[in-house]
């Protein structure tokens, strides 16, 4: 409680919070906007027939924005993948590896192609639902009121639109309010959906006591209650580099000489490479199960969400995004040399050359113990749901992005709150601010 007071006390914070909860509200407000001429009681049947597949794990992450067949019904995936494909070129183009260099000036324009490449996206993402939608007008239901050519434009334009108003919405919050506004976007969607996850779990143990009774939902509560705290330990847990600062003199004064660390996070990458490589797999699912094409419809086959084969892609794409992505946040050249310029030094290790060396070979085995411990969060629940038939949103895709989003949030208000000589969420006694002015 008194936290949550200390955050209303700082006026900068709380413009903050509040931002960003109103974004988030709007975000809300806009999943029950329809794209017009569809009827959204057929579509919603349509979501909860394949809850457990494709239908159902792209209705997560939009929010349930899908099963109303809102202006948001392509989310934030388009820009996600946009982002990741810019990413990738930048790796491979000399043009943009130089402009990621350049600092802000650069970075902006990156982030520009990036808008571009969502537009696009977008645009093709929402003819092939557009067309989807007209395939499942049969005998017995009526989803389209009117199919052609006028209303494929008019869908294109709302979900292009929706998803562009996202984009804008993510980074705003990340500009003006708390956190990563994308994350953020994701997480809200997930939280949204989870009162209904609760009660078809409680609704399944009332139909189903022999099978799935008190026993079984205290196991489960159980392991989840181990899952998040496991996500917590890992998400916090990190190798610290002991770094020694050279002694140095100016005028009668001396300065240096002391010791501090390096800290290398278990999970450099956070939550986005199981975004990415869930982003990666929806597009194909998508234009597959859209599309008539029986090639097509074979990987989509192929690739169930509860299928062997999409489970180990999922957790090739979660190692390699892994990798990739924190390659990309840290680079143990720049650090070396960072360190050289400071006069620090790791002991027993040379600068320079050396120490680069060191600290990737410290991080890469820290990095291959992080991406087998978001692969194993992520694709072991499924065990559950096909065994069990657990509700859907029991995943741990959305558990390692709510807690990992939630931590991510936390921490940057306790740096708000403890800038400011504020009691962080450790408490009155365990704070920061408390210890520093003790």
């Amino acid at each position: 409680m008194n936290v949550l007071i200390n955050i209303f006390k700082l006026p900068e914070l709380r413009r903050r919070v509040l931002f960003t909860l109103g974004m988030l509200a709007i975000y809300r407000l806009g999943v029950f906007i329809a794209v017009p001429g569809v009827d959204r009681k057929v579509m919603a049947e349509l979501v909860q027939q394949g809850q457990g597949g494709f239908l159902g794990y792209f209705n997560m992450f939009t929010g349930g924005a899908l099963e109303q067949l809102s202006i948001f019904a392509l989310g934030i995936m388009p820009y996600i993948s946009a982002s990741i494909i810019m990413q990738l070129m930048t790796v491979v183009i000399p043009r943009l590896e130089q402009l990621s260099k350049e600092g802000e000036t650069g970075r902006r324009k990156i982030n520009q192609y990036s808008r571009y490449g969502t537009v696009f996206l977008s645009v093709v993402q929402g003819y092939f639902i557009a067309s989807w939608l007209e395939s499942q007008n049969t005998a017995g239901q009526t989803l389209v009121l009117e199919e052609g050519l006028p209303f494929r434009l008019m869908t294109v334009l709302t979900v292009t639109g929706g998803t562009v108003f996202l984009m804008w919405l993510g980074e705003q919050i990340t500009e003006r309010g708390i956190g990563n506004g994308i994350s953020l976007i994701i997480f809200a969607g997930i939280i949204a959906n989870l009162p209904v996850a609760i009660y078809q779990l409680l609704q399944k143990a009332q139909d189903d006591p022999e099978n799935f009774g008190p026993m079984m939902l205290g196991i489960l509560f159980a392991m989840a209650i181990a899952v998040i705290a496991f996500i917590v330990v890992m998400e916090r847990g990190q190798r610290r580099i002991t770094v020694q600062y050279a002694k140095r003199v100016e005028g009668r004064r001396m300065f240096g000489g002391s010791a501090n660390y390096l800290p290398l996070r278990i999970n450099s990458a956070g939550v986005i490479p199981p975004i990415f490589a869930s982003s990666i797999l929806m597009f194909p699912n998508q234009i597959a199960g859209m599309t008539q094409n029986p090639i097509l419809q074979d990987l989509s086959g192929a690739l169930r969400y509860d299928g062997w084969l999409y489970s180990a892609v999922y957790v090739a794409l979660i190692i390699f995004f892994t990798f990739f992505y924190t390659a990309i946040q840290f680079n143990p050249v720049d650090v070396a040399d960072n360190l050289k310029k400071q006069n620090a030094s790791i002991p027993g290790i040379r600068p320079g050359k050396r120490t680069a060396e060191y600290i990737d070979y410290v991080l890469t085995r820290l990095t291959f113990v992080g991406a087998w411990y978001i692969s194993a969060v992520c694709v072991l629940p499924t065990f559950l749901q096909v065994k069990f038939n657990v509700p859907f949103y029991y995943g741990g895709t959305s558990l390692l992005i709510v807690v990992g989003v939630a931590l991510d949030t936390a921490q940057q208000i306790e740096s708000h709150l403890v800038t400011r000589s504020y009691e962080g969420f450790a408490g009155p006694r365990g704070s920061r601010a408390r210890r520093r002015r003790s």
